[in-house]
């Protein structure tokens, strides 16, 4: 009451403050009180006190390591440019704070070591190193804040800098073959880059993870790196005892390329390359196949009726055909022969005279539509899946004969072989579609049953008495091949080509500068098949 007395009494005009600005209170004399708004107090002014310099430092320190990005944010001069550097060290750099421990401060300035941790799809790795930050008033408010710059955050970032992950290297990988036990590019050299393809491929999704750096970009300043981690683990179709004869083959020859697969499934089996120090011509070469084109050329004039292996069918010495003139090897003939009589002999000029009752784009849609030639295949790892342009005239021609434009490579005659044998275009792959859950190429339709019938016919009668018949000697019952020999220009001898299946194995191979197909690639194809009975 007497307090009361007084204020009534004297009149005096009493103030209260709430949250930094003013209600002043007025006693208006007989009892009554008023309450008006006051004006916000003035701006804090001075030197920074070092009370002021500690709690502004310990205020950013703490809502930083609290991830309270807008908290942070607010007890900086530029709230906006620092919530979103705070939440690109989050985001984008994968980095929580630990620790954040001031240290003493000099004037105004404080530093700031920093234990975070960087952690990124499973990756972790601790993080350490020293920074520091100005206290300033802030404008307007005159209130104690942190001077926003991004070397608060890191000593190598600016203004211009932005943090990002990068991968180092793909993460490795364990090859297992198709029984589950690992592949040593040791033991099998050829498999190197195979090895290297399936890295790139399934390096995070069989469980392994890859090298990895933290940058501020642009600039490039690395600020953390990350070595791989543990491999993961892809089981390939490779079956160990078939790679080893292949590897066994190939050392013993100069220039040679070789695939095993499975007909019935596409299974790649074996991948081969006497030199494992370029590029894997195994299964991404490009070379003009020669003769073994000839398995394609005559599924199409056996589904046409243009050819059948008992009728009659030319094999001159020559054959001209859009201003070319085309030859046999030697220049042979065969006089009153039959189609299956020039298939088993290789006759190219068999071939040529049908040039002209075919449309230009005939060898082309039969390559893609029955064998998969040129489809996008889903192997694993990176592969050529041939190409048979569209082609007219001469070039035509050439086509016909895997000369020209055609390109393949043992992959793809494997392949070539292998639905010759069963009639049905199976993709090949070396890791099985189920472990990633992609689709493989399929084919527009099957081969004309009777022109199947007589494709395998042929090729049976090349492989028991034609021109692959001294390679494949040895091997009986459910067997096939083709030669071929394919002219490069500047090579004074042809790259050498065989594709053959027994049973339900199919190989093809290549040698580089090897001559007739049946001399070269012949043996090694035979001798790896006979390997595997």
């Amino acid at each position: 009451m007497g307090d009361e007395g007084q204020g009534q009494g004297s009149g005096r005009r009493r103030g209260l403050w709430i949250g930094g600005g003013a209600l002043a209170v007025l006693a208006l004399g007989a009892g009554g009180w008023a309450v008006v708004a006051a004006e916000d107090p003035a701006p804090r002014t001075g030197p920074l006190s070092a009370a002021e310099v500690r709690s502004a430092a310990h205020g950013f320190l703490d809502a930083w390591t609290d991830g309270d990005t807008e908290a942070a944010a607010d007890r900086t001069d530029d709230a906006q440019a620092a919530g979103k550097a705070l939440r690109d060290y989050r985001e984008r750099g994968h980095l929580s704070p630990v620790r954040l421990t001031p240290g003493t401060p000099d004037g105004t300035r404080v530093p700031v070591s920093v234990r975070a941790e960087f952690s990124y799809e499973g990756a972790r790795a601790p993080v350490s190193y020293d920074t520091g930050l100005a206290v300033v008033r802030r404008a307007g408010d005159g209130e104690p804040v942190v001077d926003w710059r991004p070397s608060v955050l890191h000593p190598r970032l600016d203004d211009s800098a932005r943090l990002t992950v990068r991968e180092t290297a793909p993460a490795q990988v364990d090859a297992l073959d198709r029984d589950g036990r690992a592949l040593d590019a040791q033991a099998f050299p050829s498999l190197a880059g195979v090895m290297d393809g399936l890295r790139s491929t399934y390096g995070k999704s069989a469980g392994g993870r890859p090298g990895l750096e933290l940058r501020a970009a642009p600039g490039g300043a690395v600020l953390l790196s990350v070595p791989e981690g543990a491999p993961g683990k892809v089981r390939t179709t490779i079956d160990a005892r078939v790679q080893k004869a292949a590897e066994r083959e190939v050392r013993l020859r100069s220039g040679a390329s070789l695939v095993v697969l499975k007909p019935s499934t596409g299974e790649i089996l074996a991948v081969a390359n006497s030199r494992t120090d370029g590029p894997n011509t195994a299964l991404e070469g490009r070379l003009a196949p020669g003769s073994t084109m000839k398995m394609i050329t005559a599924s199409l004039l056996l589904e046409k009726k243009l050819a059948s292996p008992d009728q009659p069918h030319p094999c001159p010495k020559n054959a001209s055909y859009g201003g070319w003139k085309f030859h046999n090897v030697d220049d042979f003939d065969i006089v009153g022969g039959t189609f299956r009589s020039s298939f088993a002999a290789s006759c190219n000029t068999a071939f040529i005279t049908q040039a002209g009752r075919i449309s230009d784009d005939a060898l082309s849609r039969q390559a893609r539509d029955v064998f998969g030639i040129g489809e996008h295949w889903s192997v694993g790892v990176d592969t050529f899946a041939g190409s048979v342009p569209v082609q007219h005239a001469a070039s035509k021609a050439a086509s016909m004969i895997g000369q020209g434009e055609v390109r393949m490579n043992p992959l793809t005659m494997a392949s070539v072989v292998a639905t010759a044998r069963t009639g049905q275009f199976r993709q090949p792959y070396l890791v099985a579609p189920d472990v990633d859950h992609r689709t493989l190429a399929t084919a527009h339709r099957t081969l004309d049953p009777a022109a199947h019938a007589q494709l395998r016919d042929l090729l049976h009668t090349t492989a028991t008495a034609g021109s692959a018949s001294g390679s494949m000697a040895g091997l009986s019952g459910d067997i096939g091949a083709k030669t071929g020999s394919a002219e490069v220009i500047g090579q004074k001898k042809p790259n050498g080509w065989f594709a053959a299946w027994h049973d339900d194995l199919a190989a093809a191979a290549v040698m580089r500068r090897g001559g007739r197909g049946g001399e070269s690639s012949g043996p090694l194809v035979a001798a790896v098949l006979k390997s595997a009975q």
